[in-house]
């Protein structure tokens, strides 16, 4: 490891999530233990005290235990890189983040041998083995962070102006997690950190009337299909934000 190079560790998170390839596992919730080493430079963090120049640990927490909950994975290895891909991804522009150079991260699944014993994996990534897909769209662009079998995780940068018109989708379930400050959802303000679950036919819209980029990490499952995207009119559905996740409850 580079002498330059500084580690922040998030330790002991327990998540309840769907993971494994049984029958019996796929259609309920197990705990999962997480377990992130996060690798930057934090020098011109501490000169600065600006959380923008490293690594906010509640928001990263935050974000993954959505994706955890949000995402259907049949093997830890499966997660393990999903979660690796999500943190070494380069900031979307205005997030106002550090970019790792690193990641290690840690899975134990306590209940997956009835008690006996508990299997773990642990991987270690860098960002130079990370390259998203960027594909570009009338209110912004999507980086496709990793598509599964089961499911698709995107982040979605609204710019300047940039609205999704209002939609539904037919075959998909949507989950969405809210980046960074400044976006409107159903018409009304939301906070960083919010999280919609969005179900099938329900019609939503995102608008950014700020003069910064902004963004919403996506999982749908399936993986997204642009034929399943289907603009309507009328109202937004009501459909209530998910409660906050721990620490992020007093943050919101």
């Amino acid at each position: 490891m580079s002498p330059s190079l500084d580690s922040l560790r998030i330790e002991g998170l327990e998540v309840a999530c769907v993971v494994g390839m049984y029958p019996h596992e796929r259609h309920s919730s197990q705990p999962l233990r997480v377990s992130l080493e996060l690798f930057l430079d934090t020098r011109e963090a501490a000169r600065s005290e600006r959380v923008s120049r490293t690594i906010d640990y509640a928001a990263v927490a935050a974000q993954v235990v959505f994706l955890l909950r949000s995402a259907r994975f049949r093997l830890l290895e499966t997660a393990a890189h999903s979660l690796a891909r999500f943190l070494l991804s380069p900031p979307a522009p205005d997030e106002g983040r550090a970019q790792l150079e690193r990641v290690r991260v840690r899975l134990d699944k306590p209940g997956a041998l009835s008690g006996f014993a508990m299997p773990s994996l642990e991987i270690t990534r860098s960002a130079d083995e990370v390259e998203l897909v960027r594909e570009t769209k009338p209110w912004g662009f999507v980086d496709v962070v990793d598509e599964t079998r089961d499911a698709g995780i995107y982040r979605l940068i609204l710019t300047p102006g940039g609205v999704i018109p209002l939609h539904v989708h037919r075959a998909m379930r949507e989950a969405e997690f809210v980046l960074t400050p400044g976006l409107r959802c159903q018409g009304e303000p939301v906070a960083q950190g919010t999280v919609r679950r969005w179900p099938r036919g329900a019609a939503h819209i995102w608008e950014n009337r700020t003069e910064q980029h902004q963004g919403i990490l996506c999982v749908d499952a399936p993986r997204f299909d642009p034929d399943d995207e289907v603009a309507v009119e009328g109202e937004p559905a009501d459909v209530p934000p998910e409660p906050p996740w721990g620490p992020m409850a007093g943050m919101l």
